[in-house]
Order: C-alpha cells, then structure tokens, then sequence
C-alpha cells in the first residue's frame, strides 16, 4: 500500500478544518504557499481535487471531505497514542540495580518518600552486587560503590562515604571499656566479608585500623558476613563491634540504635556513583528518580552533621586501598 508523502498530508489535514491555507500555515509553521503546493501535488498524487477554490473561502469537495475525515481521525489516533506513550513514559516503572546492603539500609527505607512524591511511578529494585546489562536485563538506572569507572556510561557522584565502629548502646555499657581503637583487641569483631569487584576492602577492620595507626590486632577472629547490612543487623543485635559505612548506618545512629565508641572515621577511597546509558536519562521516570535519590542524598548528609559529634576523619593512602 502506497501513501502520498506525510507532509502533504499533514497540510491537506490543517488546511482542511481550517479551510484556509493561511491559517493552517501557521499552524504549521511554514509559509501559505508551502500550504498550497503541498495540497496541489497532493492533488496531483491523487488525481482528483480536493477542494473548490472559491472567491474568498476553501470549500471541500466530496472526495476531499471522506479524505479529511480519514485524516482527522487517523491523526488524532496517532496523538492520542503519544499521549498515552508519554504518560506511561513519565509514570510507568523505573527499574534501579543496587547492591544489596544499599538497598537494604539505605534505600528500601525511604522509598516511601519516593511514593508519596511521585504515586504514578513504579519503583523495581534489583539488588545484586555485580555490573548489570542495562539493556538486556531491562535495568534503567544503578547505584555502585567503587571509583565511578564505568567505561560507555553515564557516571554521576551520588554520595562520598567513611568507615567506623559501631555497636549497640547495650553493648557498649556491659562489655571491656572501648576508650581508645587498640582497645577492641578484646572484642567480638564483626567482619564484612564481602569482596566486591573494586573495593575488596571498602570497610573492613584492617582498612580502618590501618587508618588510625593500630597495629597488633588479631583480625583472624569473630563473626563473618557477606553483606555490609548483615554486619550492621548483628551489631544492633550486641553480637559486638562491626565496621560500618556512613550510608549503611546513618538511619540507626540517627536513632540511638547503634552508637560510635570512638572518634576516629576513615574517609572511603570509594563512593556511590549513578550510572546508566546516556540515553535512560531522556526518560521523565528515571529523571524522577534521580531528582529524588539527590534529595535524599543531602538529607541524609545533613542528618549526619546535625546528630553526630564531631568526629577526626582520616584519609587513607591511596596507593594502600
């Protein structure tokens, strides 16, 4: 099946509800006489006439009125289908890749905020700790933690992060004094065992007390995780002294549920980075998403600095991390 050229159409379209090429010309965009020549090689094309010129008005002829009703209809389909297409665009669903102990501390606990300001969007996480295939595996957008290197991508700072003990205020007041960090050489330590792609020690008790000086601390010994929310969970349960991150932890220092038995926090050599295609962030949901992950970001950030003490924060040789 054969069709006239689209713009031909979409002239004959204006100039008939119009029925003056002057007015459908600027609807258009273009002059009246592009109008015209558009509606007489349409004719052409045809091989009937399309409207009767008259003195000072367009009158359709009959073939020219069913061809007009066609067009009508069949451009307002075509609309009210990019309308619809737009909507489930702007709403719809937006599919996150994080890593799981991101998503369970950090994320999962404010995605209520998430709903309230935006009803109509969907949010899928998918919570697994290696690099996805944003196209095959349907992924419009992922938090990761390491040095934002992510060749082909889109990679945006999110959040900076540092590490520190925590445990539970229970635990603090029954076990051995902690008043200095060589004092943990007498604890239950609880291990992040996790070893990520690019941060194989992102939070562990060597990285942090190599960061404060210690030396001498048998690290062979206590309770092991392959998550840092894990770790976490089981400091807040008094099983002992857990090395923690700024974003995994903040919520429950917040409320008192686990407390830092020392000032000393070791700055990250990693961070959480956005990324995604270049083209994902075309899409309105995943603007959404991003829009709001910043927020929340700086809201997080600001609770840190109001409800923390001041704290020694201590940067890390980088040729060691």
């Amino acid at each position: 099946m054969r069709l006239p050229p689209l713009q031909s159409l979409r002239a004959f379209d204006a100039a008939a509800r119009h029925l003056n090429f002057t007015r459908a010309a600027e609807e258009l965009f273009v002059t009246q006489g592009a109008i015209s020549q558009q509606i007489r090689q349409l004719e052409e094309y045809l091989g009937f006439r399309l409207f009767f010129r008259l003195p000072r008005r367009l009158q359709l002829t009959e073939e020219g009125d069913r061809l007009a009703r066609a067009t009508f209809e069949g451009f307002s389909r075509i609309a009210g289908e990019i309308d619809s297409l737009r909507a489930v665009e702007e709403a719809g669903v937006v599919t996150v890749s994080v890593l799981q102990s991101f998503a369970v501390k950090w994320l999962v606990p404010r995605l209520g905020h998430f709903r309230e300001a935006h009803p109509d969007i969907d949010v899928r996480i998918h919570a697994d700790d290696r690099l996805v295939d944003f196209r095959n595996e349907g992924i419009d957008l992922a938090v990761r933690f390491g040095r934002g290197r992510y060749p082909n991508l889109y990679t945006e700072l999110l959040m900076r992060d540092e590490v520190f003990p925590v445990c539970s205020p229970d635990y603090l007041a029954s076990s051995p004094p902690l008043n200095r960090p060589a004092d943990i050489a007498g604890h239950q330590l609880l291990h992040d065992a996790t070893s990520h792609i690019e941060q194989p020690r992102a939070a562990d008790w060597q990285f942090w007390l190599e960061g404060v000086g210690v030396k001498g601390i048998d690290l062979r010994r206590g309770l092991r995780f392959n998550s840092g929310d894990m770790v976490i969970q089981a400091a807040l349960m008094g099983h002992g002294v857990g090395m923690a991150r700024t974003s995994l932890a903040a919520q429950d220092l917040k409320a008192g549920l686990l407390v830092r038995p020392f000032p000393q926090t070791v700055a990250s050599s990693y961070a959480y980075y956005l990324t995604c295609p270049e083209e994902n962030l075309n899409r309105p949901r995943v603007q959404s998403f991003i829009r709001w992950l910043k927020d929340e970001v700086a809201a997080t950030l600001k609770d840190i600095e109001e409800n923390q003490p001041a704290l020694t924060v201590i940067t890390p040789d980088p040729g060691k991390s």
